[in-house]
């Protein structure tokens, strides 16, 4: 069964007025462990795409089910809890709470998740390695360069171990060093912990590293490619 199933899913803007067809009649599917990079130009409804498979936007029709079950039809309510319990988020501009060290960010999620503290501080400080942070545990985001604080981005992401991560533009603040570096890791975890990863994104050095390449034009997939 796929992680991610989409089935005839459209969003339209302003439907009364000048309706904006955003992402049109989509059909996808992703299977457990794939590295799957979104793609096209600015406007092609990657990112509405992509807010729609984690539940921070509501299709206007069609299905979004993960894992089986049909998040389409979940109440506001319903879909926060279904987000903090199965999706990872990673987004361009980090959102990292400023106020908390790496380590306190990364515990932030599975605090939310009431995991107590000893196995929560446990799963940050071995995330946190395994992103190799682990000399900056007690910095506060404003004490990390950007590539660092995506990578404390990306523990927290996998921190509830999400049946998959959603990563929005993920390298669009960094240089070509850090992007290297943080794709690289991410492509180890992917396949080290089977972490499903989809990404939406114009950046060539992460669809150069993906193994899957959808791009959408206007809306719609012209284009499916596996490598």
């Amino acid at each position: 069964m796929s992680v991610i199933s989409i089935k005839e899913v459209s969003k339209i803007y302003n439907p009364d007025k000048i309706p904006v067809k955003a992402v049109d009649k989509v059909d996808l599917e992703i299977e457990k462990g794939e590295f799957t990079a979104i793609v096209g130009p600015s406007g092609s409804g990657k990112s509405t795409f992509l807010n729609i498979v984690g539940g921070l936007d509501n299709p206007s029709s069609g299905a979004v089910v993960i894992d089986g079950v049909d998040i389409s039809t979940f109440k506001e309510s319903a879909l926060i809890d279904f987000r903090l319990n199965n999706i990872g988020f990673v987004f361009q501009s980090y959102n990292l709470i400023p106020v908390l060290s790496s380590l306190e960010n990364v515990e932030f999620i599975m605090l939310m998740q009431k995991i107590p503290k000893e196995q929560r501080h446990a799963r940050a400080i071995e995330l946190l390695k395994e992103v190799g942070l682990e000399k900056h545990l007690d910095r506060k985001p404003s004490e990390l360069s950007g590539g660092q604080q995506q990578r404390v981005a990306v523990a927290r992401a996998l921190a509830s171990r999400p049946k998959f991560i959603l990563a929005d533009e993920p390298t669009a603040n960094l240089d070509s060093h850090s992007t290297e570096n943080l794709m690289g890791m991410m492509a180890d975890i992917n396949k080290k912990e089977e972490a499903t990863f989809l990404f939406a994104t114009h950046d060539q050095r992460v669809i150069d590293k993906a193994r899957r390449v959808v791009t959408l034009e206007d809306g719609r997939i012209v284009k499916d490619e596996k490598r």
